[in-house]
């Protein structure tokens, strides 16, 4: 089967392909984690090394799904060894197996081993992996494909992509989960969207935390996904679900519930930070989805809202790009992102446009009262952009469809 490329990760990884530092690779489920090693895979035998050498196990996989202890999972592994010359071992799914930990520091301890493991929630770096092996592995954190990608794979599977615009109303709806591109048919991708969210609710969830009340956990998720984008505070959502839905449910289980959510890789937390005291908020945050698309398969309405959808896709596309981002308070204004990478700071507003004069003037209202130097962006779907204030005005189409960067 010939392999789509994500050069994006591809390339972070490629320097420690002969390191003994454990590379783990996280993401939500079916974003693309096992294609990826599987890419890995083959540069390496196109780069010489011979078939005996590469230990593919993917725990997923029928025949391979009875592994569940430690000793099982050395024993197979043992079971593939051919001689004792420099392997590379790619684990695949290895959280299904309990205490794999122990697996992976023996073989990472006792040398020889290029170690790659997959894992689709936060998990994977709980117990021993954190304990033990403290600085002995790198994380890269995966994503579903990015507007660039989601163009570019469509082109790759002989698929006809057309105006860009166009195409980008189609990401904001549908998402990147690769393998929903295959689908032409929408209902056939919501189906298999929601298919993806019920196993990471299965496999990830609450096969790992006792869920007392199921019924409960589902109402949280859906109103968390159905009001991605929007502040949330636990006092409101405990309100919400007592006073309106009448659901007996205390403060913290909500909290729990929406954590579950967060380590499972469905949200993702966006924090406020405080522009004057420079410290990080507690309350009032706001969540973001992995994928545009796990919204649109859980509700029959598929029009746009694009004020969300917009912060959204620019979220997880930054995100992936190394940037962690918060929501910024400046008094009483808000600045809608954020985005740190190292010592280095930008600051966003998104709009689906500021054709509007009024709109123009709430969008660059809050880049007045900041002082320092750092660069400023207004993010909009305007084809005409304009220069104010020293403010970068940039089209969000054009921006993610060529890759672009902001520090």
């Amino acid at each position: 089967m010939k392999l789509y490329h994500r050069e994006q990760y591809l390339k972070k990884i490629r320097p420690f392909y002969d390191d003994d530092l454990i590379k783990v690779i996280t993401g939500i489920r079916r974003c693309g984690k096992s294609c990826l090693m599987a890419t890995i895979a083959e540069e390496l035998r196109n780069r010489g090394v011979e078939d005996k050498d590469i230990i593919y196990l993917d725990l997923d996989k029928r025949g391979n799904r009875s592994i569940k202890t430690p000793e099982q999972l050395e024993k197979k592994i043992e079971s593939l060894l051919a001689d004792n010359d420099f392997k590379y071992l790619f684990i695949d799914e290895v959280q299904n197996v309990r205490d794999y930990e122990e697996v992976v520091n023996a073989y990472n301890s006792d040398g020889g081993f290029s170690i790659f493991i997959t894992g689709s929630n936060s998990y994977l770096l709980s117990g021993e992996l954190m304990t033990k092996l403290t600085g002995r592995y790198v994380e890269f954190e995966m994503f579903t494909l990015s507007f660039s990608e989601f163009l570019d794979m469509k082109r790759f599977m002989g698929k006809a992509v057309g105006d860009a615009r166009i195409e980008f109303d189609e990401y904001l709806r549908y998402g990147g989960f690769p393998r929903s591109l295959e689908y032409e048919d929408p209902e056939a991708k919501a189906r298999y969207i929601e298919d993806v969210v019920g196993q990471i609710v299965d496999k990830d969830i609450r096969s790992r935390n006792k869920i007392r009340n199921i019924d409960t956990f589902n109402r949280v998720m859906t109103y968390v996904i159905n009001n991605y984008g929007a502040p949330t505070s636990l006092t409101n959502l405990h309100d919400y679900f007592t006073k309106t839905e009448r659901i007996a449910v205390e403060r913290r289980t909500i909290a729990s519930y929406i954590q579950m959510l967060v380590d499972a890789k469905v949200l993702y937390r966006c924090e406020r930070f405080d522009l004057k005291s420079r410290k990080s908020l507690r309350g009032e945050e706001k969540h973001y989805l992995a994928d545009p698309g796990i919204y649109f398969a859980r509700n029959i309405d598929v029009r746009l809202n694009y004020g969300p959808s917009l912060e959204n896709a620019l979220y997880i596309y930054l995100r992936s790009r190394g940037y962690k981002l918060s929501v910024g308070r400046i008094g009483k204004l808000e600045c809608d992102f954020i985005a740190r990478r190292r010592n280095a700071y930008a600051y966003i507003q998104v709009s689906m446009t500021i054709a509007d004069r009024n709109v123009e003037e709430r969008e660059y209202r809050p880049f007045g009262y900041i002082r320092d130097g750092y660069p400023r962006y207004l993010f909009t779907l305007d084809p005409l952009l304009q220069e104010r204030d020293g403010v970068r005005h940039l089209n969000m189409v054009s921006f993610m469809k060529d890759n672009g960067d902001l520090i």
